[in-house]
């Protein structure tokens, strides 16, 4: 179902910017994207975004040509920018230290502990390069500012550049690096705090709070992430200055995104009334629903990023696989208790409802 777009009457800036009709972003899912969800929300009218953490170059070229081979609309490629924190090589004695504390899950799924790697993550120059030559028509980046040689290579190409800040500091940061709008990303989101000025646990502000700032401290449009899952985050946000929204959770609970059935089930469920931050399944701050991984691991068993991401990857994949939700990454942003819709399309007209001359924004129905 195609949105229809904006009134000529009351234009906006984000959507014009992007080329998209209305002014919702997908959020982009490292490890759960899927061209199918990243193409409805595409085709809706919105941006669908592929999360390529972890993605080698030929991934890149290979899920790029899949996604313009299923929609011909503007969608944007998400990229992790180093912070310079991370660990790219460890002593053996202290990977396996690290490993032994997992050994409990390894064994429930009957997998053997993995061996320290050669590498740890995908080569982030490589993955620019194919990502710039799939000539999308968005980039954007978490975890920091993309280089002026990355935004002048996207400019070029007419390529627009998204960042993403969880502090006002840090929006003020990516709009004098040049990127086009900036996502300000509230407490509230599920996921990983992409935090990158200060600590992930020191830059904790809430949407409400965070997007009136950002909007006044910048000049170029911004998006508001974190809490929004319905018409009435939709019509908040805008009031609160947005010029759009990023949309995660709901999108993630649906049949078109990559989650497997017991994960988007729990996203429907009571359990995705709690979450928690945590850094027991990736080394870095993470919003999620608590589980077995979550409650187990002791802090001085987290091994730093991205050693603690690569191991737990190892057996999350299997816990996948079997269902097993104890074992799994579940991340989840707090307005997940809002649910209502288990497709796409569905999520998509519900937040359109959001939108300025649009449907009355009324109290979403109980479950």
């Amino acid at each position: 179902m195609t949105a229809e777009p904006l009134s000529a009457a009351r234009p906006n800036r984000l959507a014009g910017l992007l080329g998209i009709d209305i002014p919702v972003v997908l959020g982009p899912f490292g490890g759960v994207s899927s061209v199918g969800l990243t193409a409805a929300v595409s085709d809706g009218g919105g941006l669908g975004s592929f999360g390529l953490y972890g993605y080698d170059g030929e991934a890149i070229r290979r899920t790029a040509a899949e996604l313009h081979a299923a929609t011909s609309r503007p969608f944007a490629l998400n990229l992790w920018v180093p912070t310079g924190t991370e660990t790219t090589s460890l002593p053996q004695a202290d990977f396996d230290r690290y490993a032994i504390a997992l050994k409990p899950f390894f064994d429930e799924l009957g997998l053997p502990l993995p061996q320290l790697p050669d590498r740890l993550m995908a080569d982030y120059a490589g993955q620019v390069e194919a990502a710039l030559e799939a000539r999308p028509a968005v980039v954007s980046f978490v975890f920091g500012v993309p280089s002026p040689e990355v935004v002048e290579a996207a400019h070029r190409q007419g390529t627009k550049v998204l960042g993403t800040a969880t502090t006002v500091a840090e929006a003020v940061a990516l709009e004098a690096g040049g990127v086009d709008a900036v996502v300000a990303s509230g407490a509230e989101s599920g996921g990983h705090r992409v935090s990158f000025l200060a600590p992930a646990e020191e830059s904790l502000v809430g949407t409400f709070a965070l997007v009136p700032q950002v909007a006044d401290a910048v000049r170029i449009p911004v998006i508001a992430a974190g809490g929004v899952a319905d018409r009435r985050g939709v019509a908040a946000a805008l009031a609160l200055g947005a010029d759009g929204v990023q949309v995660g959770t709901a999108f993630l609970s649906t049949a078109e995104s990559a989650a497997v059935p017991a994960y988007r089930d729990l996203l429907h469920s009571p359990a995705a009334a709690q979450t928690v931050l945590t850094r027991a399944m990736s080394g870095r701050l993470a919003r999620g629903i608590p589980n077995t991984a979550t409650r187990s691991v002791a802090e001085d068993q987290i091994a730093p990023f991205p050693v603690q991401n690569w191991l737990t990857g190892r057996f999350r994949a299997e816990a996948a696989a079997q269902g097993n939700t104890n074992l799994m990454s579940l991340w989840a942003g707090q307005a997940a208790p809002l649910l209502r819709h288990r497709n796409a399309a569905d999520v998509l007209a519900e937040l359109t409802a959001g939108l300025p001359g649009r449907a009355p924004v009324t109290p979403a129905r109980p479950r």
